[in-house]
């Protein structure tokens, strides 16, 4: 089987790695380098914590469980050092707690602790005097993304996969031998199936197969599609896993840096313009540090991004075939780094025919229900409950069904589509805009 393989970032490459595992004859495509799209930007922050509803759990579930197997005894990409959440509110402690519970029942590792405890486990933590709950998830990680891509790159050639890098997808060609993938410069791959994996660029491999759109776009500064991301100098700094605080959220970046999100501060943030790394955002999010961990004195921000992730409209992943394009396989979803080793392994299967029950409420052939989102807002602050909505003026119809004739039109334009299930401090994919200090 030939297949073509768009988007080298962390799903895309899961993908051909794992085609290439089948035997299949492989060609990944990517208009940029890999991993520098909606994959270089990311908090990559591997759980299944406050995914709701069930199906998206259990999916993220899944992710989780398969980076566990993929990374083995030990890998450069993965660190399954846990995540600890600190709770400075009763609604947050409140929160925490049911949260605790209801993971408690779906056998999910997850356990309420001390403050001395918590210290324990992150010794530069500054606990805060109104701290009300502490929680542990001693299962969850963090990610270095381009590792990951470097690594089932690299599995992927020796596999036998094909690079094609610099070259955009510009349309589609049926034929009786299959599908022409039309690239820039003339070029084209002849395949039997096509795995779209492009991330917030997925609207335009769907117009170009002419199908309607599939992920929301970004609208107005502060909206559910854009976040910043900050990362610090080298710090002496001992912490070694994820933490959610009050104030901000931190995990490690590697060689002594710090990664750094705070959703409340995403309320300015815009698609096509990042704040100066010595802009009253970078002192504000430095600020916020040295309330949170000792032996940071001398931090300051050293990069600072703006990600625009990947939601789908209705905010609900996308995974399956469309079957006015039967060669055309589709995935577009939110929490991309936790998915990606078992997206991977799963939808190739299904191209093997090996359906995956985890995918059935993800269709793309599922009746969608998007409700534009006219109003929402983010959180308070980084350990606050989930980004909430306001009264909207009324729901929009719900969207047609990825069928035959529905795909022939556009689909509903929603604004700000948003994930229900959108916890604080959830992986933040998107395309990176920055600016650095070297």
């Amino acid at each position: 089987m030939k297949i073509a393989v768009i988007g080298a970032g962390i799903i895309g490459v899961s993908i051909a790695a794992e085609a290439a595992a089948r035997g299949a004859d492989v060609t990944l495509i990517d208009k940029n380098a890999p991993g520098s799209g909606t994959s270089s930007t990311t908090y990559a922050w591997v759980n299944s914590n406050g995914k709701e509803p069930v199906g998206y759990y259990e999916l993220n579930l899944a992710g989780l469980e398969a980076h566990h197997r993929l990374a083995g005894t030990g890998a450069d990409w993965f660190r399954p050092t846990g995540h600890i959440e600190l709770a400075a509110t009763p609604e947050h402690a409140n929160e925490l707690q049911r949260r605790l519970e209801r993971l408690g029942q779906f056998r999910y590792e997850a356990t309420g602790i001390s403050s001395s405890t918590a210290s324990e486990l992150i010794p530069d933590l500054i606990v805060p005097e109104d701290c009300a709950a502490v929680a542990y998830f001693p299962n969850e990680a963090h990610c270095y993304p381009a590792l990951y891509i470097r690594h089932q790159l690299q599995r992927a050639k020796h596999l036998g996969a094909h690079l094609r890098i610099g070259a955009a997808v510009e349309s589609f060609e049926e034929t009786t031998e299959g599908v022409n993938v039309i690239l820039s410069h003339g070029n084209s791959v002849l395949v039997d199936q096509v795995m779209s994996a492009v991330g917030r660029w997925k609207n335009d491999i769907t117009a170009a197969a002419g199908l309607g759109s599939v992920v929301t776009e970004y609208q107005e500064p502060g909206d559910v599609t854009v976040g910043y991301l900050a990362v610090t100098n080298p710090l002496p700094v001992a912490i070694d896993r994820i933490l959610t605080s009050p104030k901000l959220n931190i995990r490690p970046a590697g060689g002594g840096r710090l990664l750094l999100q705070a959703l409340d501060l995403d309320a300015t943030a815009t698609a096509d313009a990042v704040p100066a790394i010595d802009s009253d955002l970078a002192r504000e999010f430095i600020h916020r540090l040295q309330e949170v961990l000792k032996n940071t004195g001398n931090a300051h921000i050293t990069e600072l991004h703006v990600g625009v992730r990947a939601i789908p409209a209705d905010g609900r992943s996308v995974i399956g075939s469309v079957p006015s394009r039967p060669w055309l396989y589709l995935v577009a979803t939110h929490s991309g780094v936790t998915l990606a080793p078992f997206l991977g392994s799963a939808v190739v299967a299904e191209v093997f025919d090996e359906p995956e029950p985890l995918f059935d409420e993800f269709r793309p052939t599922r009746p969608w229900d998007a409700t534009p989102a006219r109003s929402w807002r983010h959180p308070a602050s980084p350990g606050s409950n989930n980004a909430q909505r306001s009264p909207s003026p009324g729901a929009a119809p719900s969207l047609p069904a990825f069928s035959s004739t529905a795909w022939a039109r556009p689909l509903w334009p929603t604004r700000r589509a948003l994930l229900q299930q959108f916890h604080r401090g959830t992986a933040r994919l998107g395309f990176m805009r920055s600016t650095r200090r070297h």
